[in-house]
């Protein structure tokens, strides 16, 4: 698989790594812990991830997007690695309905000032002004509005986890704002510094759209 790392290289070796550990498991167990269909004589999994629908091989971890369009996890080598590790050692787990801000996630409180920056901050200035153009991406995306804030669109990240980006539009007075929240079940299968990436990779998607 072609893979195209930073500079520096930082994402290159937790990916090998966990591509390693990924060959080494069950690919049966996978799937009954993800609730991914592994395809026996194709030998790989049916993956949806941000609204598509995915073939990635087993033990090779080679990805084949079936829909057209942006493909953030064919681009955004984030993307690799945080689909690798839930297919490791991640599971299903029902939501109640309820929504949690960021702070409400275990850990969350530590890595708030991180997750303001880089998702919080980002979506607001990149959008708090341009509603229009942010609820055309979000259609695009598959996002379903939902009643809240000036514009808020809900997604899915992978089946039955979702999350909500919602803005409130800056004027005179205020300056554009932005809440991010996910679906209760997402501790259960997700450490904070994960909720991190997902919303980076739903940002930098939403730009390339």
């Amino acid at each position: 698989m072609n893979l195209t790392y930073e500079k520096d290289n930082k994402e290159r070796v937790p990916f090998e790594h966990y591509l390693e550990e990924y060959k080494t498991k069950d690919p049966f167990e996978i799937s009954r812990r993800t609730g991914f269909p592994y395809l026996e004589e194709e030998r790989c999994f049916q993956v949806s991830f941000f609204g598509k629908e995915y073939r990635i091989s087993f033990p090779e971890y080679e990805i084949q997007c079936l829909e057209e369009g942006y493909s953030p996890l064919l681009s955004q080598t984030a993307a690799r690695i945080l689909v690798i590790r839930f297919l490791i050692e991640g599971c299903q787990a029902v939501t109640t309905g309820k929504f949690l801000t960021y702070r409400e996630v275990p850990w969350g409180e530590v890595y708030f000032r991180q997750f303001q920056g880089r998702c919080m901050m980002r979506l607001a200035y990149g959008y708090g002004s341009r509603l229009e153009a942010f609820s055309e991406k979000m259609e695009k995306l598959g996002a379903v509005l939902v009643p809240a804030a000036d514009k808020g669109y809900q997604f899915e990240v992978f089946p039955g986890f979702y999350v909500q980006f919602l803005l409130w539009e800056g004027d005179e007075e205020f300056l554009p704002s932005s809440q991010i929240l996910f679906s209760d079940n997402f501790p259960a299968a997700f450490h904070a510094e994960d909720l991190v990436v997902v919303c980076d990779i739903g940002i930098t998607t939403l730009k390339a759209i």
